[in-house]
């Protein structure tokens, strides 16, 4: 059931943003961002710079990477907009439609390095069963990540655990393709903040 404070709960200045948004974009506003604008002093700056930080900020993964992550942690907790939004951003960043499906759909078989399969399936382990043990990191470091990898792995884990979780509670609208590719555009270009 969607909440419905996302369509009407934005005072005059927001409802014009996402007038000017849905003009150049041509395409919906999309949910995340009604959420990021209300009660933006509460939710969406706070969370906007922990997420631009855990995504943009200086890391050794590079952006795809990091988009991946995201995009397995929404598979992991079936988020279906999630999934489509950063499976979006991650093609454009890696260049490779087929690249991020594969993995997506069998990460055991999946053409990837092994520091980064490593932690994926410790983000998978983290999100589903909600703990992770000193085994579990270690067989990351054996692999090849090192702690700041770690580290910065789990901040996105942490990101969008929440994001897909509230996505699922206000009931994201789920547009097209083509939205998700806009988005995708933004992200790449913007960032989250």
């Amino acid at each position: 059931m969607r909440l419905r404070i996302l369509d009407s709960g934005h005072g005059f200045g927001t409802k014009a943003l996402f007038a000017l948004i849905r003009t150049v974009s041509r395409q919906p506003v999309l949910d995340v961002i009604k959420l990021v604008k209300y009660r933006a002093d509460f939710y969406g700056s706070p969370m906007s710079r922990v997420t631009q930080e855990a995504m943009r900020g200086p890391s050794t993964w590079s952006i795809a990477d990091r988009e991946l992550m995201a995009a397995f942690v929404a598979k992991t907790n079936q988020c279906e907009f999630c999934i489509k939004a950063h499976s979006a951003v991650a093609q454009r960043a890696y260049g490779s439609e087929k690249r991020v499906s594969a993995l997506l759909s069998n990460l055991d078989t999946g053409a990837v390095e092994e520091p980064l399969r490593a932690t994926l399936l410790m983000l998978g382990k983290l999100t589903r069963e909600h703990e992770v043990d000193a085994e579990d990191m270690r067989a990351v470091l054996a692999a090849g990540a090192s702690r700041q990898q770690i580290e910065e792995a789990l901040a996105i884990c942490f990101s969008f655990n929440v994001i897909g979780r509230l996505a699922d509670a206000f009931g994201f609208f789920v547009p097209g393709p083509e939205a998700f590719e806009s988005g995708a555009k933004y992200l790449l270009a913007r960032g989250y903040s």
